[in-house]
């Protein structure tokens, strides 16, 4: 063969190649994963999550932080982890793998301390429900937020029920007519009864470490709801009961409550428990013309004006980036999602923090508590 030839055949050789490598890059779709790490492996649902993150593309792990080395080994063995992912302190962690996002599973009154450090660091955060053990910490949790530019966002199972955000959307649209009443129910047996770890058991039946027994263990899942329905605006008082009818289990903590917020023109009852006879995370919703029931994560029971009877529908799927917290933080951090009065917002959790804050007061002073907008920080 010639020279020329050769010389030829190689250049459309590298030719190909060239326009190979550049079709390949094109067809990489989306930009690279969020780099995320974990604060605490105490909370149990620690575990859900570590089962999601291989399988989500959005996000990457690159870091653990948990002070017990025996828990975090078990973890390790669990979950078939890089040993070198682990740290026992926080900020090591922080300055050694620069994060975007930490994902805290420490119990609840760690949670504005991790926030605070990781916004130093100029990292956004994601904690377990809810968000704070006290109005006040929530406070100063949203001034470290603006002070930072960083988001903080809270993670609630419930935000990603499809039936939820239909029933939602129901409200919203006009479909129920007027909203009059909401019943939000959530719960189980208890966290004895269904088997959490004791690293979870320890602090999530201590007052000081998690805010309250079911109160704000399910409280909080109702309080968010509502505060979404409502617009993001409190309610005019708040009115809470709360007993422990198992006080060999929980002698601490109350284990069952009832919570009647008062709005303007509607009422709504939350009830937290970890005395139903089974788990559930269900909600009424009652409107002038109609209303909607949900049913598990994905159906309702509706009726609507002129029905003769009720029906039972499938609720529209979640879109990706709303489906999940994984994907929901990606796309919040890639500046996809303005959080504003979500379920997940911030400015949503400072109102369920008045409320969980004001039912606590309520219960233990046997009064209603009267309530007011938040002022905006100075």
């Amino acid at each position: 063969m010639k020279l020329s030839s050769r010389l030829s055949l190689a250049l459309i050789a590298a030719t190909l190649a060239m326009h190979a490598t550049s079709s390949s890059a094109q067809t990489q779709t989306g930009p690279p994963p969020i780099r995320v790490a974990i604060v605490g492996l105490v909370h149990g649902h620690a575990q859900g999550l570590l089962g999601a993150l291989p399988h989500n593309p959005n996000v990457t792990l690159v870091g653990i932080a948990e002070p017990q080395t025996a828990l975090a080994a078990s973890y390790e063995k669990k979950f078939h982890l890089d040993h070198a992912l682990f740290y026992t302190d926080t900020e090591t962690m922080l300055n050694a793998v620069h994060p975007q996002a930490v994902l805290v599973y420490t119990n609840i009154l760690d949670h504005r301390k991790v926030i605070e450090l990781a916004a130093r660091h100029g990292i956004s955060s994601m904690v377990e429900k809810p968000l704070a053990t006290t109005l006040a910490d929530a406070l100063a949790i949203r001034n470290t937020a603006a002070e930072h530019h960083v988001q903080v966002l809270v993670n609630y199972e419930t935000t990603w029920y499809a039936s939820n955000n239909e029933a939602i959307h129901e409200a919203a649209g006009g479909k129920l007519g007027d909203l009059r009443k909401a019943v939000i129910h959530d719960g189980h047996n208890g966290p004895q009864e269904i088997g959490v770890g004791p690293e979870f058991l320890t602090w999530l039946t201590d007052p000081a470490l998690n805010g309250a027994g079911a109160l704000f263990d399910f409280g909080c899942y109702g309080a968010d709801l509502i505060t979404v329905l409502m617009h993001g605006q409190p309610p005019l008082s708040v009115t809470a009961v709360a007993q422990t009818d198992k006080p060999a289990l929980y002698p601490h903590v109350d284990d069952d409550a009832t919570i009647i917020l008062r709005y303007p023109s509607a009422q709504a009852v939350l009830m937290p428990s970890w005395d139903w006879p089974f788990g559930r995370k269900d909600m009424e919703l009652y409107g002038a013309t109609g209303y909607a029931i949900t049913v598990a994560e994905n159906n309702l029971r509706v009726r609507y004006a002129a029905q003769p009877q009720e029906s039972t529908i499938t609720a529209p799927p979640l879109p990706p980036e709303r489906s999940n917290s994984l994907d929901y933080l990606a796309a919040v951090l890639r500046g996809n999602i303005q959080p504003g009065n979500d379920l997940s917002s911030l400015d949503t959790n400072l109102v369920v923090m008045q409320i969980l804050d004001a039912a606590r007061t309520s219960a233990k002073t046997g009064r209603t508590v009267e309530l007011q907008p938040l002022k905006s920080p100075q």
